[in-house]
């Protein structure tokens, strides 16, 4: 079983805290394990800033032998995740269960 954290942002993720929600991001990863498990339920808007945080976070999990995957992205969220191509760079799964499942638990 692969050690991971789980990050759930709330709110929006846009210019006015994006810095803020990359270090929670990677201190979460930095004390929990180099794989994440991003729910967006809580998620109402994100920006390209918010993008970035993402794209950062899934960087940052490659790049110590992990990964990352997104889950419970609410509709007009995937679907910004998926017209930015996101969702081929960081799998968009539907929940909590199945994203876990990605580490085996």
């Amino acid at each position: 079983m692969s050690t991971y954290c789980t990050y759930a942002p709330t709110g929006r993720i846009d210019a006015s805290n994006a810095g803020a929600c990359e270090r929670d991001l990677l201190a979460l990863m930095e004390a929990s394990g180099p794989s994440a498990i991003i729910d967006l339920s809580g998620l109402s808007y994100i920006s390209s800033a918010g993008l970035r945080v993402l794209l950062v976070g899934a960087k940052t999990a490659r790049a110590k032998g992990g990964k990352a995957v997104i889950c419970n992205a609410p509709a007009a969220i995937a679907e910004v995740l998926k017209m930015s191509g996101f969702d081929k760079v960081i799998p968009l799964l539907a929940d909590r269960a199945a994203a876990q499942a990605q580490f085996g638990g």
